[in-house]
């Protein structure tokens, strides 16, 4: 049988020296166990009983005594019958019972019923009574005051997701305001109760697979330690979980054969360090478990124990305050009937304003008697043992010393193995090529491995990499659940996600992340519009054919007006010779039909030509002409410049506003990426419209990676949306790829780790350190540049190839063969039709070109050229002279008759004895400077051979004709 006992006390009290107040049965507690090997209750009543009785201040004539009464727990029946014995010997109060509920409540009505105070030590009872008793005491604290310090634990770890496990059924009642805080708020509380069996197996599971990091635990010490022994063997005890625990026992467990050290395990605790007796109280309770015990059951101090202790010193303080103003005296008193004691009253009111320090701190009591103006300790277990790091007064609210969990780098990273979970993405991450003769983390390469050896460096820990099972970053299901990465890290499974794992609102909620290691946004990749080859003729590109067919219309259309114009004018008939003027009848138009179309070609070619206009018609059409040329010149030069310097692509679509107004080109993102949610999420119009086509395309826009992304914008007509740095890196790989616009959003890549790591705050401070000293740059250069195509900043103007230009050679060559081939015509024309040529056409072709290679003198006679009228057989030397001779007596007036043999010479004779010796038009007439040599020419000695004087003649005819 479970036995418990009822002690009673016995003080006996001097008054004013000579008066003695016999005070029997003082106060009664009920013990939980009455052997030796329990919680030291019946050890606290001796101590308390010894410290009372040594105390100088008190009479040498008085002691305490103590007698003690055994019950069965729960046993009403037994408990009111030990009840009226001990009220039938006097009593001025009742300790007890520590944990009888059953018993606590008739204790309470019987006290209440003769007015003898009740002190109570165990928990508050389940069923609040509206009127309490106004003899009951509280010494322990309430369930309202420790579910406001859970409270105030929850909103300072700052858990929006919490699991409460209660053991007994009595849980909800007992943190009754907890819930209701709950109820009110936005946070989430899951509550689960332990079945008959007491396994807590089936629930840690549940809790584990719901991704809950905050555990409440509602148990005394020993169901306690079994459900952390519990979560220790499913791997629940680390860093990323936090327990708190409502017994007031946190000391009894025994935290140090625990797993992980590093586990966060808070509870709370009324022990006053302090106090002068506190070290004797423990020294005494652990000397009588070694003396009486094979082994300490408890780890700690037993709390009911030491509020015994305290309940014995505060109706001793009561009854001794009490005694200054009268006498007290025990009534002994019948439960049959209803007197009740006169002292009780009295007696109430001065436990009432007790206020001492005991060995569970400061005890003082409000009107309703509940303890108040105390203090419940936040203990944190550590390497050392158990530490305080804050504590909630019941009147201040919560006070932390120190946040939570510890961040030192000593206790949480030095020599720590992390398993780090990540995703193969170039260049991110990457197996080497000869990964498969290589073992570990020596597989891996890419960004995000020099950056994790870069970490691991300065924070001093170690890790093992790990590829995510299903290949995916991370996306929340319907039901809630996350896969990929994410999932991993709620599920405990992996301690670090380093990839490029970019920072979201939604992420954020089930995970910690670091600050952000790269920056960037989203944006568009396509493929480079690739379209006709510039041809030979590409020069033509900038007028349209119809423009090329006008320009030719217009140029004939000028050049018939001109010529029209330049007949009907009389200005533009003149004297071919002005020095003849007045005694010459021949006029002459220099626009011919030759001219004609001659002259606008050489203003459309900004060259000019010979010819000027000299009537103000002529000049109006060349103006006229020359006004629409530099119209067409100009546009023509810049329409040229962005034809031919250009040589991207013709991108059909320039803006992300541009992709979602259309429908050819299709678009889409990777499935289960931070793009795709960015866009599911979104509330921006546009975005929304992508995303509804995006969802429910057929088939389907997603890709599952980023490599099946590129190549489906490369193979068809198809846009991919991603991260910026990505798209980076895969056009300096790939020229055929582009990206279009700008950036839709700015965003960063972050490490990600399990919700409530203890490791956020350094590696934060890491990434930091390696930003500042340019490290994370230096490492993005490295695997980022060295592609093939060039840097798109690099906007230079580029060379024009052969290909953009070659046609215009081509006209050039084919205008010089047509010029040669013309050529040759009029050299084989004029020697059909030129008389007494002796050689062939081929002898005279091979005699000029000859004559080309070797660069002789173009005053080298041609016998081929005798036939012409200015290159008939020279005069007799004699006739030459004579003809001379007139010419200069005659004063520049020659006279008919001169016997010239053809009608020509005999003309320019004429002409040339007209001309005036002082003619100031002979340095711009050719005509005149012609004559003019032949009037002059000196008279040279007779040659011996008619020979030589043709040789003379012809050099100068052909020099006057040079000339």
């Amino acid at each position: 049988c479970f036995a418990q006992i009822l002690i009673s006390l016995s003080y006996l009290i001097s008054l004013s020296g000579s008066l003695s107040v016999s005070l029997n049965s003082v106060s009664a507690a009920i013990l939980d166990d009455p052997m030796e090997c329990s919680r030291g209750e019946r050890l606290a009543i001796t101590l308390a009983k010894d410290s009372i009785n040594r105390s100088s201040n008190r009479s040498t004539t008085g002691k305490l005594e103590v007698d003690i009464f055994e019950l069965l727990r729960d046993s009403e029946y037994e408990t009111g019958e030990t009840m009226c014995q001990i009220m039938s010997k006097g009593v001025v109060a009742v300790l007890g019972p520590s944990a009888s509920p059953a018993s606590n409540s008739i204790i309470s009505n019987i006290c209440g019923e003769k007015e003898v105070p009740y002190v109570k030590v165990a928990p508050e009872d389940i069923l609040k009574v509206q009127f309490p008793r106004f003899t009951t005491l509280d010494l322990r604290p309430t369930n309202t005051d420790i579910s406001m310090a859970v409270a105030g634990l929850l909103t300072f770890f700052n858990s929006s997701t919490s699991c409460l496990i209660c053991a007994q059924a009595d849980c909800l009642l007992n943190l009754e305001v907890l819930l209701r805080q709950f109820l009110i708020s936005k946070e989430t509380l899951s509550v689960r109760m332990l079945d008959d069996s007491q396994d807590p197996t089936p629930l840690l599971k549940e809790i584990r697979d719901d991704k809950t990091a905050t555990i409440i635990v509602d148990a005394n010490a020993t169901m306690s330690h079994v459900i952390l022994e519990r979560a220790s063997e499913l791997g629940m005890l680390s860093v990323y979980y936090t327990y708190i625990l409502t017994s007031l026992e946190f000391s009894l467990l025994r935290l140090d054969d625990l797993a992980d050290q590093r586990v966060n395990i808070v509870g709370f605790s009324v022990f006053n360090r302090t106090h002068p007796f506190f070290q004797d109280f423990v020294l005494s309770l652990n000397r009588s478990w070694q003396e009486n015990c094979d082994h300490a059951p408890f780890a700690g101090t037993p709390l009911s124990s030491a509020l015994l202790f305290d309940a014995v010193h505060t109706v001793v303080a009561a009854v001794q305050e009490l005694n200054r103003s009268q006498n007290v005296g025990a009534t002994q008193l019948s439960c049959k009937s209803s007197k009740i004691w006169e002292h009780g009253t009295s007696l109430m009111n001065y436990l009432r304003m007790v206020e001492l320090e005991g060995l569970t701190g400061h005890i003082e009591f409000n009107s309703k008697g509940q303890r108040s103006n105390y203090v419940l300790r936040i203990m944190q277990n550590s390497r050392d043992g158990l530490r305080q790091i804050g504590q909630w007064h019941s009147e201040q609210g919560l006070s932390m010393e120190r946040k939570l969990p510890s961040l030192n780098v000593t206790d949480t990273l030095f020599n720590t193995t992390l398993t780090i979970t990540t995703i193969l993405e170039n260049p991110y991450v990457m197996l080497r090529a000869n990964h498969q003769e290589l073992e570990g983390n020596e597989r891996y390469e890419g960004f995000c491995v020099d950056m994790l050896k870069e970490l691991a460096d300065i924070l001093k820990f170690k890790y093992r990499i790990r590829l995510v099972g299903d290949g995916v970053y991370g996306v929340s299901g319907t039901n809630g659940t996350w896969t990929g990465m994410v999932g991993e890290l709620i599920s405990r499974k992996a301690d670090l996600a380093v990839a490029a794992l970019t920072i979201t609102a939604e992420r954020e909620k089930v995970i910690d992340f670091s600050k952000p290691f790269m920056t960037l946004g989203i944006s568009i990749m396509y493929r480079v519009h690739i379209g006709r080859r510039p041809g030979y003729f590409s020069f033509l590109d900038p007028f349209s054919p119809g423009v090329w067919l006008f320009m030719l219309l217009a140029y004939l259309a000028v050049s018939c007006v001109l010529f029209l114009v330049a007949r009907l004018t009389p200005y533009e008939w003149y004297n071919p010779h002005p020095c003849l003027k007045g005694c010459c009848s021949l006029l002459i138009n220099q626009y011919s039909l030759g001219n004609s179309f001659w002259f606008p070609v050489g203003g459309f070619m900004q060259q000019g030509s010979t010819i000027a206009p000299r009537a103000l018609s002529t000049r109006c059409v060349s103006g006229v002409w020359w006004a629409f040329t530099l119209i067409i010149i100009s546009s023509y030069t810049a329409n040229l410049a962005a034809f031919l310097t250009v040589q991207r692509m013709e991108v059909p679509i320039e803006s992300v506003d541009d992709l979602a107004d259309q429908t050819a080109i299709e678009y889409g993102t990777m499935h289960g990426g931070s793009t795709m949610t960015f866009f599911q999420n979104s509330r921006y119009q546009t975005y929304q419209r992508m995303w509804n086509y995006m969802y429910s395309k057929q088939p389907s826009v997603f890709v599952k990676s980023t490599e099946e992304g590129i190549a489906r914008v490369l193979n068809s007509n198809y846009a991919y949306l991603l991260e910026s740095t990505m798209n980076e890196y895969y056009r300096q790989r790939n020229c055929n790829l582009t990206q279009i616009g700008g950036l839709l959003d700015t965003k960063g890549y972050g490490i990600g780790m399990p919700l409530g790591s203890v490791y956020r705050d350094e590696f934060d401070l890491a990434i930091l350190k390696l930003q500042e000293e340019n490290r994370l740059e230096i490492l993005k250069r490295k695997w980022w540049d060295g592609g093939k195509c060039p840097k798109e900043e690099d906007h230079r103007a580029k060379g024009l190839g052969m290909e953009n230009i070659g046609g215009i050679f081509v006209v050039l060559v084919c205008g010089l063969l047509v010029a040669i081939f013309m050529a040759v015509l009029e050299f084989v024309w004029m020697l059909r039709h030129t008389p007494g040529t002796e050689l062939s056409v081929c002898e005279e072709m091979l005699r000029e070109l000859q004559g080309i290679v070797l660069c002789q003198d173009s005053l080298q006679l041609r016998r081929r050229r005798g036939a012409s009228v200015l290159r008939q057989q020279p005069l007799p030397l004699d006739e030459r002279r004579a003809r001379a001779a007139a010419a200069s007596l005659s004063n520049g007036k020659l006279c008919t008759g001169t016997g010239l043999p053809e009608p020509l010479s005999h003309r320019l004779a004429q002409e040339a004895a007209l001309v005036a010796r002082g003619c100031s038009h002979i340095r711009i007439c050719p005509e005149c400077r012609r004559f003019q040599g032949i009037r002059v020419r000196p008279a040279s000695p007779p040659s011996p051979t008619h020979s030589e004087e043709s040789i003379e003649w012809e050099k100068g005819t052909n020099n006057s004709e040079h000339e």
